[in-house]
């Protein structure tokens, strides 16, 4: 009884957390997208800081949040059932109110990632478009680049998604428009484009952060009844999340490369995981898969750092009224 009383305290913290650390971390997400897109010979970015300023120069200020509002609707649902899913999963595996061994730590990740892409992998989908979206329209403006035209999807909305020069006869495409055409032309399935390569990052991610946060989380405990500080849970969610984002970056790579509908000049089409894997690593070399790791390092680390805070503190049972909020142990 006591499980079900405190998920609905477990998704308002999810969903808090959710909120606060996407609109921190935004701007660095979209510049991971436009590094990992990026093909060689047509780099319109030289690195991160130089992409934030190209794209607050052609786009402004609000142009680095391109895409954040289909995340901030989506994202709270989405850390919501990853927090539950594994708290659920880590209540069943556990006997007797024990530790979890390692394995079970894995498996009750495991789990939980594989619940969350039914949110993550449309949100991803609709998110990469209007990412993308400043980047193509860059290189279409750079000397020497032929402007894109070659279209994974040839329908006029998502075509009108990439138009961000100012123009009187086009507006700024938004997703429910995307998702909508998407839906109209292909099916849910056009939501679920990239939906194996989601599981491939996202269940190894959550097998190796579950785990690794809670070993570290334990680190801080005055002693095995005590709950570690809010500082420490923080540390641990920043490093655990960053461990686990660099790891599986080359999936993340492969996911955007799929899920990105509309290409640029020259830019190949992919029929599946193992054939983008195959182009990315033959045309590319290896180097290619660690695109935007670091970029993703910094969006992912303060984003769960937050997220376990807000978990830990207990927001969701406050605003509930269900226990005061809780900064140190006891």
């Amino acid at each position: 009884m006591s499980q079900q009383i405190s998920l609905p305290a477990k998704l308002i913290n999810g969903g808090i957390a959710g909120i606060v650390g996407v609109t921190c971390v935004f701007p660095i997400d979209l510049v991971k997208t436009r590094l990992q897109n990026q093909r060689p010979g047509q780099q319109v970015y030289k690195s991160m800081i130089d992409c934030l300023i190209k794209t607050v120069r052609s786009e402004g200020y609000f142009g680095m949040y391109r895409g954040a509002a289909v995340n901030l609707t989506l994202v709270t649902p989405e850390k919501a059932i990853k927090l539950a899913a594994n708290d659920f999963f880590r209540h069943h595996l556990s006997k007797d109110g024990r530790g979890l061994t390692v394995f079970k730590e894995m498996l009750a990740g495991c789990a939980a990632g594989m619940c969350q892409v039914v949110i993550t992998t449309p949100m991803e989908m609709l998110k990469i478009q209007l990412q993308d979206a400043g980047r193509l329209a860059a290189q279409q403006r750079k000397p020497g680049i032929i402007p894109p035209n070659r279209l994974a999807t040839t329908n006029t909305v998502l075509s009108r998604s990439y138009n961000v020069i100012p123009s009187t006869s086009h507006r700024a495409i938004s997703a429910t428009q995307i998702a909508r055409e998407l839906l109209h032309t292909q099916g849910i399935q056009g939501l679920y484009k990239g939906l194996g390569a989601t599981l491939l990052r996202d269940v190894p991610f959550s097998m190796i952060y579950f785990p690794l946060f809670a070993n570290l989380n334990k680190l801080g405990k005055p002693s095995s009844e005590d709950a570690a500080p809010f500082y420490w849970s923080f540390i641990s969610g920043c490093v655990a999340g960053s461990t686990a984002a660099v790891a599986v970056n080359p999936c993340d790579v492969v996911k955007t490369r799929l899920q990105s509908l509309n290409k640029g000049a020259n830019e190949e089409t992919y029929s599946g995981i193992i054939d983008c894997f195959s182009k990315i690593f033959r045309r590319e070399g290896p180097s290619a898969f660690l695109k935007g790791a670091g970029c993703r390092a910094l969006v992912i680390a303060p984003l769960f750092g937050i997220v376990q805070v807000m978990y830990f503190i207990g927001v969701g049972e406050f605003i509930m009224s269900q226990s005061p909020l809780k900064l140190i142990s006891d």
